[in-house]
């Protein structure tokens, strides 16, 4: 008998699972709250262009969807730092400069993987279905749709329905999952930057970052020639997102803070005001999984703060690690999904620390003189030793490298680093002193004294 799979969530992680689940002959229905993205508005304000590096495109390329679905993503060398006064200050990812990382709008992104799901053979997707209901013994689930309740039964129930997973809420309230909330006090809010002139206002090939101190602003671009930035600001304070109400205000924050981007912006004022502020935060769930009947996927099981543009790709990455499980235990769920959440939890707990720390980074960093020369001397390393040392960033973003390897890998170049450079200022104080010995000896040799302020005379 087929095995029936109910996949609670139709966004990116959820529309790919359907699509993997799809290859191994199995009955897949898709559910999702709301109504079919394709046909309606999207969300004002909620939008967040993605960054899809390497494990995203890893996880395309295994069902052949990578060279469609990049079709219009823009590819992103490097950051592009803003500071308030001065030039901008590129700042290439790669020590080649090559490669890159990929704007992509979420919503053209979710619907290509919709498409795909729903031509693939064995999936059907069932729009403005909300979960209220699980029995994770049985499969039993219940949904309120607009004709009123619903109810039906699965094999297997997997939650990809997000960092507010209903069928995690149903977890939790059997008693079968427990989870911690870890909240920033910062949210996000969505700006636009129009064309201009029908071109890009700034260039395409680079995320661009305003770093400033406590709070930034980022841009990605997007193929209609617009950005679409983020604004991460505290919630409370004198900067913040509360503390400004009125246009003249608003108009006048940004003239200090991002002077270069207020004539770019017709829309500022409205946008701020009206565009909402989500939250930012990371979830810890444990276990992933209840008796190999229901289990979470994705931002559901470990949702991370955006820093590191690595959400989406962390949640592909799932995917095909869940995949790589059926295969390895003959395509039983029982032994499948306690090894995926073994092999995963590590990994993403890994990313998620390493989200919270790009933050500061990005924040603070960026715009740093000593930052820019570490992150040269470290560019330096990677060329004399090729595959020995790579950075953090790198290891992220363009390689599948496990997030806790990675995290491990990095803490013993440092460890190197810091003993070569321990080692180069010792040489240099030991070279500057034989240097003043041998002046010394040959000014004293010629007849030479020292006085009191440090001249020489006969």
């Amino acid at each position: 008998m087929t095995e029936r799979v109910a996949i609670v969530g139709a966004g990116l992680t959820g529309s790919l699972l359907a699509c993997y689940l799809a290859r191994r002959g199995l009955v897949v229905t898709l559910y999702e709250r709301r109504p079919d993205p394709r046909t309606g508005t999207p969300e004002r304000g909620r939008s967040i262009n993605l960054a899809i590096s390497e494990r995203g495109l890893d996880a395309l390329r295994r069902i052949d969807l990578a060279e469609q679905v990049m079709a219009d993503a823009l590819p992103m060398p490097g950051r592009m730092i803003h500071p308030v006064d001065g030039p901008l200050d590129f700042q290439p990812y790669s020590i080649d400069g090559e490669r890159a990382i990929n704007s992509i709008s979420r919503g053209a992104l979710n619907n290509a993987l919709l498409d795909a799901a729903e031509k693939a053979p064995g999936v059907r997707i069932v729009f403005e279905h909300r979960l209220t209901g699980l029995d994770p013994r049985t499969g039993a689930m219940t949904f309120e749709t607009p004709a009123g309740s619903a109810s039906a039964t699965a094999d297997v129930v997997l939650g990809a329905d997000g960092a507010g997973s209903a069928v995690r809420g149903q977890l939790l309230g059997a008693g079968l999952v427990a989870e911690t909330l870890d909240f920033l006090d910062y949210g996000y809010k969505e700006l636009t930057i129009p064309p201009a002139g029908g071109e890009f206002a700034f260039d395409p090939g680079a995320l661009h970052i305003w770093p400033r101190g406590t709070s930034m602003m980022i841009a990605l671009p997007n193929p209609d020639r617009s950005f679409t930035c983020t604004l991460f600001w505290p919630n409370g304070g004198r900067s913040s997102f509360a503390s400004l109400s009125s246009p003249a205000a608003i108009e006048a924050h940004f003239r200090e803070h991002y002077p270069d981007v207020v004539p770019l912006m017709p829309t500022l004022v409205e946008d701020f005001q009206l565009n909402p502020v989500g939250l930012l935060g990371t979830v810890h769930v444990r276990p992933w999984q209840y008796d190999g009947r229901a289990a979470l996927v994705g931002d559901a099981a470990h949702a991370i703060v955006p820093f590191y543009g690595q959400g989406a790709n962390c949640g592909f990455e799932d995917v095909v690690e869940l995949d790589r499980c059926l295969d390895q235990t003959g395509g039983s769920w029982a032994d499948a999904l306690p090894l995926f959440e073994q092999r995963r939890y590590v990994n993403t707990e890994a990313i998620a620390r390493m989200a919270l720390a790009n933050f500061v980074e990005m924040r603070d960093k960026v715009a740093s003189p000593v930052f820019r020369l570490g992150k040269r001397v470290e560019h330096v390393l990677e060329r004399t030793l090729p595959g020995v040392y790579v950075s953090r960033y790198e290891l992220v973003s363009f390689s599948t490298t496990p997030y806790a390897e990675i995290q491990c890998r990095v803490t013993r170049q440092h460890r190197v680093l810091a003993a070569a450079v321990a080692a180069l200022a010792a040489g240099a104080a030991a070279l500057t002193t034989s240097v003043f010995a041998n002046r010394h000896g040959r000014a004293r040799s010629r007849g030479y004294s020292r006085t009191h302020r440090g001249r020489w005379r006969r």
